[in-house]
């Protein structure tokens, strides 16, 4: 037990932080929340929501919890993006950050808990200077996303509850930050067998109106089956 408890405590401790990139979908934008920070180092800087991993914690829940005490949300689709731990990334200490994203709808999340923690939504395109390698952590997780999203439907995290199909085309060209082909789209969209028709229509862009849809996560994981 001696031998263990000296080879324990002959090894530097660390801070393990967490640092959470946050998506959301506004006005056929994709948009990052973040935080004018308001403590030293760095305070009046641009900064993703973060925190430290507590005892008796996992890294998973520490990001979890983070994610909840901004957004006030609970059971939100997340990724972790990977381990960023450069000996100076950190001014105020030996910080080992590990980074997460998540997408979350834009019209659920606590307006008063972002407002309370100083945070702003911000247009992916004019993302101003982030501090430490926060930067490096939105460009990691973006690629992340553009690989997910070809191959599960993560967007339907980012979208309302009820959507019409352009809408769902103008989310995933802002994910992939290019136009795409409306009869290609489509007809992807049909194969992985995820949406059903509402009898919805929403009229807010012309009087005949276009239908709304939505996320069938059950017919979705049917599909699946036969695909294993």
């Amino acid at each position: 037990m001696g031998r263990t408890n000296d080879y324990y405590g002959a090894n530097p401790r660390f801070y393990v932080g967490i640092d959470c990139i946050i998506f959301g979908f506004l006005k056929g934008e994709l948009s990052l929340l973040l935080l004018k920070r308001d403590f030293e180092p760095a305070q009046g800087q641009w900064s993703l929501m973060g925190g430290f991993v507590q005892e008796n914690e996992s890294v998973d829940n520490a990001a979890k919890r983070v994610l909840a005490e901004l957004t006030g949300l609970n059971n939100v689709y997340m990724e972790q993006v990977g381990t960023f731990g450069n000996v100076h990334r950190d001014p105020g200490g030996r910080v080992i950050s590990v980074a997460y994203y998540a997408l979350i709808d834009i019209d659920e999340y606590n307006r008063e808990s972002v407002r309370q923690h100083n945070a702003y939504w911000m247009n992916i395109n004019e993302v101003p200077p982030l501090i430490f390698d926060h930067a490096e952590m939105v460009g990691k997780a973006r690629t992340l996303m553009r690989q997910k999203a070809a191959a599960e439907p993560i967007g339907f995290n980012l979208l309302p509850k009820f959507f019409t199909l352009s809408q769902l085309q103008n989310l995933y060209e802002v994910i992939y930050g290019e136009p795409l082909d409306k009869r290609n789209f489509r007809k992807r969209i049909a194969e992985m067998n995820c949406i059903e028709k509402t009898g919805m229509i929403d009229k807010t862009g012309s009087k005949r109106g276009a239908a709304l849809y939505q996320f069938n996560e059950k017919a979705y994981k049917e599909s699946q089956k036969f695909k294993l």
